[in-house]
């Protein structure tokens, strides 16, 4: 398949996504000793969910690897999911320091996705709508 390079590089930022989730989820295990002392306490609930998202986000680069119209879909949700959390935290008191990369990255992937050319890439593999009771 012919891929375009704007869906490239929208794969390869979901990948940092999920590279950065993936270490913070580690940071939560105690096993990544970096940062902030509270990131060296284990925490089942941070780990679970950064595993989580981190899971998504490879997930996400895969589907956009493969130039599918619904991997386009999810990393946009996404995206806004992960600014508004990282917005939270900045607000709730919580440290620039902490959220920065993730809030750079999900940046640029929303305004990257958003660009009509990268756009125009995923509309050829959209599904066509299904058909209503109307439509009969």
């Amino acid at each position: 398949m012919n891929r375009p390079f704007g869906v490239t590089v929208l794969s390869v930022l979901a990948g940092v996504s999920a590279i950065i989730a993936t270490i913070t989820a580690l940071r939560f295990t105690g096993i990544l000793p970096i940062g902030p002392t509270e990131f060296r306490t284990f925490s089942t609930w941070h780990v679970l969910m950064y595993g989580l998202l981190a899971y998504v986000w490879f997930w996400i680069a895969v589907m956009l690897w493969r130039v599918d119209y619904q991997g386009w879909l999810y990393l946009v949700l996404f995206a806004v999911l992960h600014l508004t959390i990282n917005f939270v935290i900045i607000v709730t008191g919580g440290e620039w320091a902490d959220v920065q990369t993730s809030m750079i990255v999900s940046a640029l992937v929303i305004i990257y996705a958003m660009l009509p050319g990268t756009r125009k890439a995923f509309e050829a593999t959209k599904p066509p709508p299904l058909a209503t009771y109307s439509d009969q």
